[in-house]
This record gives C-alpha cells, structure tokens and sequence, in this order.
C-alpha cells in the first residue's frame, strides 16, 4: 500500500509532468504509462487527491447553507 508521502511525490510528478505536456513516462521497473489526454492526467490527479484526503481524514462538507439579512 502506498503512504500518503508515496501519493503525494506521485501526486508532484503528475502535476509537472501534465504542465510540461508530458503525458508518458517509464518507471525505474521499466513499466511504461502513457494517458491519452490532458483529462485523463486530471482524473489521476483527482483521484491522487481524493486518496490523499482520505488517509488524512478530510471530509469535505456535503451541504453549504448560505445564511443572508434580508433588507
């Protein structure tokens, strides 16, 4: 199982991997991973963060309510 330190160092790669338009890579195993398009980089991100969130337990609120002074 990766730790949150693994997820966040793949999490940083990603992210200047996609802002230099890089989309494939190999891994020191020789595996080679290539997205086929700048949504699939930002889905992995996504789903990077959403891993991330949950090892640290972080929830995000499920219903904001808005509260304003009528005049």
């Amino acid at each position: 199982m990766l730790t949150a330190t693994d997820l966040q160092a793949w999490r940083d790669k990603l992210v200047k991997m996609r802002a230099a338009g890089v989309r494939s890579f190999t891994d020191q195993n020789g595996e080679s991973v290539t997205y086929g398009s700048d949504r699939e980089m930002a889905a992995a991100i996504a789903s990077i963060d959403r891993e991330l969130a949950a090892l640290s337990g972080a929830r995000k609120p499920h219903t904001v309510v808005f509260r304003t002074k009528g005049y």
